[in-house]
């Protein structure tokens, strides 16, 4: 690939998605790329970079952004973190929400779905402890592909074996085909809205707690500290951010800290404004990439 093409092409998607692609990346132009090219009747790469030169065509764009996301994704990834939420940060909402008996989760960058299902599966098996509550978890993601797979909650049989643990799998999905589904009562408990993190998020309405998992190590540090910074007006004093094992708010942003024995799991460096108030069910905002 000429250097004139890479530059624009990894331009193009950073101010589309954010992701940084340095040089020693250019590899992962052409093995995710040359399938839009061809599915395009192209020859090449060049081709189709010369093509977004000069047509700007919205859905090529949109076909090029969403192949270069990475979409790597399995049920109850790293699996400490959905211990943490159902052994230490559930039962907190359950104390501190008892009044109002409401909280929302926002996954955000949320892929195919596994990781609202993931938390979903959490809170069904605490379903006792939860009776009369209302609760939500909102998804997003910037891949409109994605979103339309994890709203069908079909998986396949090398999906459903990443994580799921074998009595999650025979209790909460029904074999299809060749494939599995999630159940209906489980894909009900998630919504799913297509976002750019790129843009504020504030829109989305107030969560007391966040999963960013696995994202911002795309980022720049720039775009990182956007994020965490909009995020910190999202949750209230006592709300909880979750980031992936290989991120961190060190050094980004002073808006989170590390809540001590709890790896990966950040709270508000400081008291927020009352503006920032605990979640109510019913803020749900609609959002677009």
């Amino acid at each position: 690939m000429k250097p004139a093409d890479f530059e624009f092409i990894s331009q193009l998607i950073n101010k589309r998605s954010g992701l940084v692609l340095t040089e020693d990346k250019a590899y992962l132009l052409e093995s995710r790329l040359m399938p839009v090219a061809r599915k395009r009747g192209m020859k090449g790469l060049e081709d189709l970079i010369s093509t977004i030169r000069t047509s700007q065509e919205e859905s090529l764009l949109c076909e090029v952004t969403e192949a270069m996301t990475t979409n790597e994704s399995f049920f109850f990834r790293d699996l400490k973190p959905f211990d943490t939420f159902r052994d230490v940060i559930l039962p907190d909402l359950l104390a501190s929400r008892a009044a109002n008996k409401s909280f929302r989760i926002w996954c955000a960058a949320s892929s195919s779905g596994q990781e609202p299902y993931s938390l979903a599966m959490v809170m069904k098996e605490q379903a006792a402890k939860l009776t009369g509550w209302s609760h939500e978890i909102i998804a997003t993601d910037i891949s409109t592909k994605m979103l339309a797979k994890a709203e069908k909650g079909i998986y396949s049989q090398f999906e459903v074996q990443r994580g799921l643990p074998i009595q999650m799998l025979l209790k909460y999905f029904k074999k299809a085909n060749d494939a599995w589904q999630i159940d209906p009562s489980l894909r009900d408990m998630v919504t799913y809205k297509e976002f750019n993190l790129l843009n504020d998020p504030t829109a989305l309405g107030a969560f007391d707690v966040v999963f960013c998992r696995n994202v911002l190590i795309y980022f720049d540090q720039p775009t990182k500290t956007r994020i965490l910074d909009w995020i910190s007006r999202m949750i209230p004093a006592d709300g909880r951010l979750f980031l992936g094992g290989a991120e961190t708010v060190l050094g980004i942003t002073d808006k989170f800290k590390p809540v001590p024995g709890q790896r990966g799991v950040y709270c508000l460096a400081e008291a927020v404004p009352a503006a920032a108030a605990p979640a109510a069910a019913t803020n749900v905002g609609a959002s677009a990439s």
